[in-house]
């Protein structure tokens, strides 16, 4: 079973996302990122534009193989079984299907009540599948 990190309290999604990964990346680790096609679209952008001194190599799923070779972020609305499971972060509103074999597992809920309460739901649906689930409240990291 995986071990999966719940990162609540994330002020924006889009903007916690490309610095989560900025770290992700800063590690050597490849990461997968999973949602809706809008908010993507969104991620997508971003990140060619929210760190002037940063890129973050990073692709959609139907990139050409070169590409989807060299890129560190694969953007997607559900996990690519060929490509590199070290780390899935989850922006979507469900659990996604195809968790197996990823060595870490972030779900990245905001503030937005909305989010909240999806992401109590994919809590636990994850507990009841026997995953480690661990809590990382954004805003007490924020002020310690």
């Amino acid at each position: 079973m995986a071990r999966i990190e719940f990162h609540f309290n994330a002020p924006a999604l889009v903007s916690y996302t490309c610095r989560l990964l900025r770290k992700v990346q800063g590690r050597g680790l490849r990461a997968q990122v999973v949602g809706h096609a809008s908010t993507l679209a969104q991620l997508d952008q971003a990140l060619w534009t929210f760190a002037p001194l940063d890129f973050l190599t990073h692709c959609q799923a139907q990139a050409p193989a070169p590409m989807l070779a060299s890129s560190s972020v694969l953007l997607s609305e559900t996990p690519v079984a060929g490509w590199h499971r070290q780390v899935l972060i989850n922006l979507g509103e469900n659990v996604p299907e195809g968790l197996e074999g990823f060595e870490r597992i972030i779900d990245v809920v905001t503030v937005d009540d909305l989010h909240r309460a999806q992401g109590r739901q994919r809590w636990r649906q994850y507990a009841s599948l026997g995953h480690e689930l661990l809590r990382h409240d954004l805003l007490k990291t924020e002020s310690a």
